[in-house]
Parts: C-alpha cells; structure tokens; sequence
C-alpha cells in the first residue's frame, strides 16, 4: 500500500507517518514546514516540500497512492476569526486541491483531520455523538464541516472512501508550545522554561483532552476497507483547563500558581465527545489516562529542552 500523508512534519501527521511506516505501507509526505518541522520526518518517507494551495496534480500523479491521509491544515481557530479567507484558502480550497489531484491519481480513500469541538459548538448535550447539530461558531469548523460535506460529494458522485476523523483537544510530544492553540504545550513550555502560565478567563472551560497516541491508533484504524464516514476521536471526559493546569503542575513537581487573563471573546465553554460509533465501527477507544499522557508529554518536553 502507497499512503501519502499532507502535513506529515507537523504534530499530529509526524506521529501518523511513523506509525504507518512502521505498518509497512510505503508513505510519502508533503509539507510546506510553514509550521511542521524538518526534524520530525521520517527518513523512511520520500518528502516533497510543496503548498497544498498550490495544484498537486503532478506530485500525486507521480506518488500514485492509494490512501491520502489530510493532515495539513492552519489550525488556530483564532486566526481563522481575524482572517476568514486566509483560513478557506487552506483548508477548504487547499483540501479540494488534494482531493481533485488525489481522484486523478486514482485513490481509494481519504482520511481527513477534521474537528469535534469547533465543528458541533455550544453543545445540547455532553458528550455529543455524530447526530449532535453541527453549529461551528468559527470559520475553522466552518471549514472543517464544509470540508466533511465536499467529501460526502466525492463519494456519492466520485465513488471516493473517505473517513472524517473529528478529533477533541489533541496533546503530546511533538506539539507546539508557542502557538495561539495546544495549551498541555504551552503550559509544559512554561513550567520547564520558568515562565508564567496564563490562563483566558476564569478557567472553567471544560475540554476534552486526548492523547497523540490515542489519535495515531484512529488513524491505523482508518485504513480498514469498507469504512467510511465521520468519527468522534476522543475520551468523552470533561476536564477544565484550572485542573488541567493544576495536573501539569503536580507532574512537573513546582508549586506554581497560573495567573489569570482576560477570556477570549466567543471561547467555546465546554467540549465533550462521544466516541462510542468509533469504539463500535472502528473498533477504536481511548487507552491513555490524562494522567499518563501528561507525564508522557512532560518528560518529552523536558528531555528536548536538555
């Protein structure tokens, strides 16, 4: 099997490609490193630096894979609100670039990065499944929903497989701690580096958080032929981001306090996904505690800064 892997430098599509290698497909990444990272890559890839904005053709056309996993992305729902079109030309256009270019190689199969939180909004009931309204208060999960119903399109007109994988909050190695998003980073970066930790407001907003490894496994999952669809990737348990603070703490062992900011105007309140249809489908659950993925992520950070 051929997997071609957008994005595959960056946090989330680094760990992917390391999995998928180790798997035995043949993977192949693109990545502009306008935020993934050379280091990241796995000397086991062929690596075409190149723009999902830009047209592909050429480059898939020579990788002819059967799978394109969709990781490359601008993925600060901040920036989105500041510049909406900047955000589309990303990650609705750049999408559609992949799948066109992807459809004329031949592909079989999509798998795409898309969101849980930012794509249900303020929630009816916790934790939402796949039926929950979809009331993305960004345009990043603007995006990310146009992008799942495009997808729909190719399938029902195309023939394309595709599987949605609507991740919560994300953490672990290999995440950027000097972003606007990923606050485990920012917050690790700060208890080793001894910076102060600010949190938006009073600390109340509940996430839920799931580790890399977690969302890898997913990802191994997708693979599997005759599935298709949009997937909650999650724990389905609600942690607020003053505990989430106070975990990372007692991990680090300082006895440091998080100062408080103003909050974010629109910041979502509370995240909490069902991930029962992945258990059942894809035969996926969650196998890393908050607990453990934290140290994990800690002692990353902290061997990296050595």
């Amino acid at each position: 099997m051929r997997i071609l892997v957008t994005g595959g430098a960056g946090f989330i599509g680094s760990h992917i490609v390391d999995a998928y290698v180790k798997a035995g497909p043949e993977v192949f990444v693109i990545d502009n490193l306008s935020t993934g990272n050379k280091n990241n890559l796995n000397p086991r890839t062929r690596f075409y630096q190149a723009d999902i904005k830009e047209d592909l053709s050429a480059i898939i056309k020579e990788i002819k894979p059967e799978v394109i996993n969709h990781h490359a992305a601008q993925i600060d729902v901040r920036m989105s609100v500041t510049d909406p079109s900047a955000d589309a030309a990303v990650n609705i256009i750049g999408t559609i670039n992949v799948i066109e270019a992807g459809l004329k190689a031949g592909i079989k199969k999509f798998i795409f990065a898309s969101t849980g939180g930012a794509i249900y909004g303020e929630q009816d009931y916790f934790p939402a499944d796949e039926l929950h309204p979809l009331r993305p208060l960004s345009p990043y999960g603007v995006a990310k929903l146009s992008c799942e119903k495009y997808l729909y399109y190719y399938k029902h007109n195309f023939g394309l497989d595709y599987v949605a994988l609507r991740y919560s909050n994300v953490y672990g190695p290999r995440q950027n701690p000097f972003g606007e998003a990923g606050v485990v980073a920012i917050f690790t970066h700060k208890l080793i580096k001894g910076g102060q930790s600010v949190i938006n407001g009073d600390g109340l907003q509940m996430r839920d958080y799931v580790y890399v490894g977690d969302v890898v496994r997913a990802n191994l999952s997708a693979l599997k032929e005759g599935i298709s669809g949009e997937f909650n990737i999650s724990t389905g348990v609600e942690t607020s981001v003053n505990e989430l603070f106070g975990k990372l703490a007692g991990v680090s062992g300082k006895n440091v306090k998080a100062a408080h900011g103003p909050a974010k105007k629109g910041e979502q309140m509370r995240s909490c996904l069902s991930y029962k249809k992945a258990q059942d489908i894809l035969g996926w659950n969650p196998a890393v505690g908050l607990e453990e993925g934290l140290k994990n992520t800690f002692d990353w950070f902290s061997k990296k800064s050595v």
